[in-house]
This record gives C-alpha cells, structure tokens and sequence, in this order.
C-alpha cells in the first residue's frame, strides 16, 4: 500500500476526471473498503467536497465546494494552464482589472512547476510577442497543437533548425519569434530551402521536428517582427483580399486602421490606395464602413456587389423614416 499522502493525492487525482463507484477506487489504489473511506473523510477535512451516493449507480464525486482547495494538475495541463494564464499577464485578454491577480496565479504556478515544464512554459514566454489589440469583428479562431508551441519554442530557444509539415510539403526553418495575435499564432522564421522570411501561421503546420543544426542569427528582416507578421497578414494572411482607393490622405487612413487590417500606398496628397483582406468579404465591408471616408472598391468583384447589396438594403431602411 501506498503511503497515506502519496495514496490521498491519487484519490484526488482520479477524482477530479470522473464520478467512481468505492470499489473501482479501492481497486484502482489497491486498497480495502475501510482505507477508502478513510482516505474520502481525510480529503473533506482539507477542504475537499467529495459527495457520496448510495445505490446501483452511486459512488463518489467531487462537487462544487464553499472555498477554492488546491488542484491536481498532470504536465500536459500544468504547461497549459502556465502558459495560458501568462498570456493573460502580458494582455492577451483583453480585461484592464486583473492583471495583478493573473501576476500572482502565474508566480504561484511557475514556482511549484518541475524544472522539466519550467523551461518548455519559459522557452514558449520567451519566444512569444503579442499583436496589438484589435476592435470590431475579430476573425475566427485558428487552434494549433500545444505540442508544436512548444517544439516551435524549445528550437527558438536553443537556436535550433526546425523541420515542418505543412499543406504544401515539408521545409526546414531557422525559427525566430512566435507572435499570437487575435488568438492565432504565427512564426517569424528563415526558409533554408527559398532563402527568404516567411511569416507562418503555425495552424497550418501539422508536424514540427527540431534537427540537430545550430544556427547564428541573421539580419532580421524588420526591427520589429510584430509589424512584419502584421504586413504579412494584411497582404497574403486572409482568405479574401480587397484594393481600395480610398480619397484621404495616407497618413490619415494609416492613422484609422490596424496594421493588420491593410497596407496602404500613397497616390498623391488627397488619395491613397488601400490593400486589405478578411476571412470574408462580410468582414472587409464593416472595415471600410469604420473608416468614415469616401472610397471607391477597385476588387475584387465580388466585393462590390455586396457593397451594393448592402447599400440598397440601408437605403431601403431609410426611405420610409420621418
């Protein structure tokens, strides 16, 4: 038999999956009936609500308690749970009134962690830069495996060539920087097989390997990598794409717009072109309505005739207003 402590934090920890009936504990910790109980009233004095029900289908659980005790967490959620929360700290949330407690809950994580997950959650921080915050419609989610995160961070890390499956084939990389923006991740990273920058949307990158080559660093391509992905996706990062002449100043549009919404190119003092993109051309409409200036859609057609669809059903809502 285990000892008491060791055998207690297992109950917990097969509690916190499911609901067991006694014997399947007892048989799992290979215990008597007795232990058991003893073992369940041990973990209700620590704070734990562990419910009890009789019958064919009764057994144990654990409920919803009157105060917060400590959890149990395997690696998996331990590097998950860090890394997310250390997000929430560098304001990847959004939310201006926590970031005290999101400090204090990552201090407290990071101190108990083992120093195996401590470097995978510090490698995956440190190679991680934010986007800037967006507002208005923000496009889907792209989820990426934490299991490439991590391999994508460790090589960062360690300044390791990576080798990565993606839809097109596989291609080895000197990765740089992660930046997660508006829930995606992308890779700043050198392409060894077309020797040039590539910004890679790590949903796309099914596999991740590191190999055994060190790399130096290179002469980045921007001083600033979170403009250069943000480039990157408002030129080739979308599904849709859309140019715009849009008749303002180009300073003044730049000023209007995220990086990440559109490039813009200067015509002359009073005109500027504009390069935009979207997951769909619903979401590129409601860009160009938040800039509050006369523009006139240059492409593609498909964009044009929803901006008519659009503009008869608005007239259409005013025709009948006193």
């Amino acid at each position: 038999m285990a000892p008491t402590t060791t055998r207690v934090l297992r109950l917990l920890s097969l509690l916190q999956d499911r609901a067991y009936t006694g014997r399947e504990l007892a048989d799992r910790l290979d215990i008597t009936d007795r232990t058991l109980r003893n073992d369940i009233q041990r973990l209700r004095e620590l704070g734990y609500p562990v419910h009890a029900e009789r019958g064919a289908i009764g057994g144990y659980r654990l409920g919803r308690g009157s105060t917060m005790p400590p959890l149990l967490l395997d690696d998996d959620e331990a590097v998950a749970m860090a890394v997310a929360v250390g997000l929430a700290e560098d304001g990847a949330t959004g939310i201006a009134d926590i970031s005290e407690n999101v400090s204090r809950a990552l201090a407290k994580l990071e101190q108990i962690l083992p120093k195996r997950l401590q470097r995978k959650v510090l490698a995956l921080r440190n190679a991680t830069a934010i986007g800037p915050a967006t507002t208005g419609s923000r496009e889907p989610d792209a989820p990426v495996p934490a299991a490439v995160l991590t391999t994508l961070a460790g090589a960062i890390r360690d300044t390791t060539a990576v080798s990565i499956e993606l839809g097109s084939g596989t291609t080895d990389v000197e990765p740089y920087r992660l930046i997660n923006w508006q829930r995606r991740w992308y890779l700043v990273a050198y392409d060894l097989e077309t020797h040039s920058w590539r910004a890679i949307p790590v949903a796309q990158v099914h596999r991740a390997a590191t190999s055994t080559r060190h790399f130096g660093p290179r002469p980045l391509p921007d001083e600033d990598l979170i403009a250069f992905v943000m480039r990157h996706i408002a030129s080739t990062g979308w599904k849709v794409h859309a140019r715009v002449t849009v008749l303002a100043p180009a300073e003044t549009v730049i000023a209007r717009i995220n990086p990440a919404v559109g490039v813009v190119e200067a015509v002359d003092a009073d005109t500027c072109i504009l390069l935009t993109g979207a997951d769909a051309l619903e979401t590129i409409a409601i860009y160009l309505s938040m800039l509050m200036m006369d523009f006139r859609v240059d492409g593609p057609p498909e964009l044009v005739a929803h901006l008519r669809t659009l503009a008869s059903r608005y007239t259409a809502s005013v025709e009948s207003a006193p």
